[in-house]
C-alpha cells in the first residue's frame, strides 16, 4: 500500500516514495539489490572469519592489497571494465574499506595508475568461486613467491612494517561494519528493494535541500546502498559527478558524530517532501555510530542460519517472525494496539498526550511478531475530561495493518488515518526465521506401545491388560502445536483394573525417549502417542569424579557436578563428533544473559564453537526447572529436549524434591490464544507503554517462572493442578516417588 499524497493532510505539498522517478533522482547505475546482497555475504564471512581482526593479520592484508593486488587488477583493466576476477577475503576486504573513502581511493588509482580501477560485477555464489579461482591463476603466475592466502601469524608480536597508514586508518573505522548489517532479513530482496528505493529518496532530498543543510544522516537500510554504491568506484562516480562533493561533505559516515541538531534536520526535512517518519522497521538511525552493535540486552536475537536441521521432523514447523514499528502524530487520543491472531489478552495503551510535542511523528510501539499473528489492530479511543476512557467500550476510531498488506507496500509502510486526527504510519521488515520454541507438558501415563492408560484404549484392544508404565509428556511449539511426546519407563509387568501393583525398573532402565509426531486420538483427549522414537539417554554409572551421568542414543555422553548446596557447579557433555564443541553453562549467558542473576538457577546455555571457527556461539537456552527450550534452526531439536529432561531428573534425584513437577500425570491444557509465549515482543524503545511491565511482552525467558505458568487453564481443567493423588492403575505415587527420587 503506497503512502499517497492525498492519504494525509491535504494540501501539503508531499509526494509518495513511489512517485519518484529517474529524472527526480540520481541514476543507480547496475544492479544494486544484488550488490548489496552480495556486500552483506562479504560482512558476514568477515565477522565469521575472526583471525581477520587481529593486527598482524590486518597490517599483511594491506600490504597485500596495497603492492599485489592493486598493481595486478590495474595491469588486467582493459578501459572501463575489470576483469571478472575477485582476490581472497582479506584483500577483498581492505579494498572494499578503501573504496568507502571515494576521494581518497581516486587519488590513490590516479596517483599510481593514472585511472580509476573498478570493481567486476559478480553476484551469483558460482561465478564468484570461479572468479576467486581464475584470480589465483594469474596470482600464482605473477606472484610465485606470494600465497595467494594470508599467511600471518594472528597471535604474532611482530606486524609489517611501512604499511600504507591512509588506508590502515579506513580498515579500522569499519572494526564493526558487519555487525551493523547481520539481521537476517536484510537479505531479503523485498527489503532491499525497498531499501533502494528510500536511497533514492535520500538522494533527492540532497540535492533538493543541498543549499539548506549542512549534513544529512543516513538509516540503517540507506546506509547500506550508499556503502554498497560506493563500493563499485566506477559507478558511482558515474552516477553522482555532480553530486560527489556533496555527499562526501554533507552525508554522515560511520564512526563520525552525530549531533542532535543533525537528526532532527534529517527527520523534518524527510517527513516535509514524504509527508512520513524518516525511522522505520529495518531503518534506523543509531546504526551511524562506532561502536559494536551486539548486546547483551538485546530485546530480540535473530542470528542468520544457514541451516535448519529439524527440517526432517515432519511435525515440527518453523518460526518466523517480523520486525514492526508504529508512529503516530501528536494528539489527545488514547489508543489501544492488539493483534490480529494469537495473544488475545495483549492490549497495548498509549496515551497520546504523553508524546512530545517537539517533532511531527513519535515512534509509539517497536514490536517483535511472530508472523501467525497476521497483523496489529489499532483502536482510538476519546479523552473525556482527559481521563482514560477504554473501558467505556467501542473504540472511535479501528484501523488494522496485515502483515501481507504491509510487506506488499512501497518501502515495506503505508500511512493512514485513524478517525479525523491521528495520522498513523506503520511499517515492517520482511519475516525471518527465527529460533524454535518449544515447551512440554504434564500429560497421562502410557504403556510400553505408548497408548494411555485408559478403559477407552482397553475397550478398543478388547479390554487387553496394558503392560508397562511410562511418565509422559507432550511437547507443544510456539503455537501449542503438539510435536514431540517424551516419555520416560517407570514400571514393569502386565496390569489391568483389579490389585495389581506395577513394579519399578532398575535403574539402568529407566531410559527417556522422544517420539517424533502428535498424539493418535482415541476417545476425546485419550490417545496412543507417534510411533517413531528419534531419541533416547540411558542413565549410567559416573565416571571419575562426576556424580551424575547420561548416554545418549547419538552416544555422547553428559555428566553432572553438584555443589555443596545440591546445585550444579558443572556440565559436560563427551561428544562423539570431534569436529563440534560443546559447552554447557549454567545459567542464561550471551545473548540470553540479563542484568538480574537471581532468577539464572534453572537455566543452562548450549554453546558450540568448531576447530575451523573457535568463536563461541549460543545456540540454545534451556530452562529445565520450567520444561522450555529455544535453540537456533541449526541446533538438534531432539537433542536440546534429552538433554533438559536429563538434567531435570538429576537435580530432582539429588534433592529429592520435584522441583520440575515431574509427579504430575494428568493432562494439563495449555491456555493457547490468550498470551502466546514469544508471539509478541514489545522492545524498550517504545515509550511509555502501560503494559510494557507484563512478563508476557518481555523475552520469556526474563520472567520463565510467570511465562510458563499454567495455573490459568488448569483451574478450570477436568483435572485440578497440581494433582495431589493418583489411581492405582497408573501405578501410585509411591512407584513414580521411588524412580524419580531415587
Amino acid at each position: 500500500m503506497s503512502l499517497e499524497r492525498s492519504e494525509f493532510v491535504d494540501g501539503v505539498a508531499a509526494r509518495s516514495l513511489s512517485e519518484i522517478s529517474e529524472v527526480d533522482a540520481v541514476r543507480i547505475g547496475g544492479d544494486i539489490i544484488s550488490s548489496a546482497r552480495r556486500l552483506i555475504a562479504l560482512l558476514r564471512s568477515v565477522g565469521d572469519c575472526q583471525w581477520l581482526h587481529h593486527p598482524p593479520v590486518i597490517a599483511e592484508a594491506i600490504r597485500r592489497y596495497d603492492e599485489l593486488w592493486m598493481p595486478l587488477i590495474s595491469d588486467l583493466t582493459v578501459g572501463l571494465k575489470p576483469p571478472m576476477i575477485l582476490p581472497p577475503l582479506d584483500v577483498e576486504w581492505v579494498w572494499f574499506c578503501h573504496c568507502l573513502n571515494p576521494v581518497s581511493y581516486s587519488d590513490y588509482c590516479e596517483r599510481r595508475f593514472s585511472k580509476l580501477i573498478g570493481k567486476p560485477a559478480i553476484y551469483d555464489e558460482e561465478n564468484e568461486d570461479y572468479a576467486v579461482l581464475q584470480c589465483e591463476k594469474i596470482w600464482s603466475l605473477r606472484y610465485p613467491l606470494e600465497s595467494f592466502e594470508n599467511r600471518a601469524d594472528p597471535d604474532s608480536l611482530e606486524t609489517v612494517s611501512l604499511v600504507n597508514e591512509d588506508i590502515k586508518s579506513l580498515v579500522k573505522k569499519q572494526m564493526f561494519l558487519w555487525e551493523k548489517f547481520s539481521a537476517p532479513y536484510m537479505s531479503e530482496t523485498v527489503y532491499l528493494i525497498a531499501a533502494r528505493l528510500r536511497y533514492k529518496g535520500f538522494l533527492l532530498i540532497l540535492h533538493k535541500f543541498k543549499d539548506e543543510v549542512s549534513s544529512l544522516i543516513p538509516a540503517s537500510d540507506i546506509l547500506l546502498m550508499w556503502l554498497t554504491h560506493q563500493s563499485y568506484p566506477t559507478v558511482y562516480k558515474d552516477d553522482v559527478d555532480e553530486m560527489l562533493e556533496e555527499m562526501t561533505r554533507k552525508v554522515v559516515q560511520v564512526g563520525e558524530k552525530v549531533e542532535k541538531t543533525e537528526v532532527e534536520t534529517t527527520k523534518e526535512l524527510w517527513d516535509r517532501y514524504f509527508n512520513q517518519p524518516y525511522e522505520k522497521a529495518g531503518g534506523e538511525l543509531s546504526i551511524i555510530a562506532n561502536e559494536s552493535g551486539l548486546s547483551n540486552n538485546t530485546m530480540f536475537y535473530w542470528p542468520v542460519s544457514d541451516m535448519d536441521v529439524n527440517t526432517a521432523y515432519k511435525s515440527i514447523r518453523p518460526r518466523f517472525v517480523l520486525e514492526a514499528e508504529q508512529n503516530e502524530s501528536i494528539d489527545r487520543s488514547f489508543l489501544r494496539l492488539r493483534v490480529a491472531r494469537c495473544h488475545r489478552k495483549l492490549q497495548l495503551d498509549k496515551k497520546m498526550t504523553d508524546l512530545s510535542s517537539e517533532a511531527s511523528w513519535q515512534k509509539a510501539w517497536h514490536l517483535y511478531c511472530e508472523f501467525g499473528t497476521l497483523g496489529f489492530i489499532l483502536e482510538s479511543h476519546c479523552d473525556r475530561s482527559r481521563g482514560i476512557c477504554f473501558k467505556s467500550g467501542k473504540p472511535e476510531g479501528m484501523i488494522e495493518f496485515p502483515w501481507n498488506d504491509l510487506l506488499r507496500a512501497h518501502s515495506l509502510a503505508s500511512g493512514r488515518f485513524l478517525g479525523k486526527q491521528v495520522s498513523v504510519f506503520a511499517s515492517v521488515t520482511p519475516p525471518v526465521q527465527a529460533p524454535y520454541l518449544l515447551r512440554f507438558v504434564p500429560d497421562r501415563v502410557t504403556d510400553d506401545s505408548g497408548a494411555m492408560i485408559s478403559d477407552s484404549v482397553q475397550r478398543t484392544n478388547n479390554f487387553r491388560p496394558q503392560e508397562g508404565r511410562w511418565l509422559t509428556r507432550t511437547v507443544l511449539d510456539h503455537a501449542g502445536r503438539e510435536c514431540f511426546v517424551i516419555r520416560i519407563r517407570v514400571g514393569k509387568g502386565v496390569f489391568k483394573r483389579g490389585g495389581e501393583v506395577p513394579s519399578p525398573v532398575k535403574s539402568e532402565e529407566r531410559i527417556t525417549e522422544v517420539r517424533v509426531g502428535s498424539w493418535s486420538y482415541v476417545e476425546g483427549s485419550i490417545g496412543k502417542a507417534p510411533a517413531k522414537v528419534v531419541g533416547t539417554v540411558t542413565p549410567k554409572e559416573p565416571m571419575e569424579d562426576w556424580e551424575a551421568a547420561w548416554e545418549f542414543s547419538t552416544g555422547d555422553e553428559l555428566c553432572i557436578r553438584w555443589d555443596s548446596l545440591g546445585t550444579i557447579s558443572e556440565l559436560r557433555l563427551y561428544s562423539r563428533n570431534p569436529g563440534s564443541l560443546v559447552r554447557l553453562l549454567t545459567g542464561r549467558r550471551m545473548q540470553y544473559k540479563g542484568e538480574d542473576e537471581e532468577d539464572d538457577e534453572g537455566f543452562v546455555t548450549v554453546v558450540r564453537s568448531t576447530e575451523e571457527d573457535p568463536t563461541e556461539k549460543a545456540t540454545a537456552l534451556i530452562d529445565w526447572k520450567h520444561q522450555a527450550v529455544e535453540f537456533l534452526p541449526e541446533e538438534d531439536a531432539v537433542f536440546v529436549l534429552l538433554l533438559s529432561v536429563s538434567i531435570l531428573r538429576s537435580v530432582t534425584h539429588k534433592r529429592r524434591e520435584d522441583v520440575g513437577k515431574l509427579l504430575v500425570r494428568k493432562r494439563i491444557t495449555e491456555a493457547t490464544g490468550e498470551r502466546d509465549w514469544g508471539s509478541v515482543i514489545v522492545d524498550a524503545s517504545s515509550t511509555n507503554v502501560s503494559s510494557s511491565s507484563s512478563p508476557y511482552v518481555e523475552p520469556w525467558y526474563r520472567n520463565s517462572g510467570k511465562v510458563m505458568a499454567m495455573e490459568e487453564k488448569a483451574q478450570v481443567a477436568r483435572y485440578p493442578y497440581p494433582v495431589m493423588s493418583y489411581s492405582n492403575v497408573d501405578g501410585g505415587d509411591n512407584l513414580y516417588k521411588h524412580v524419580i527420587f531415587g
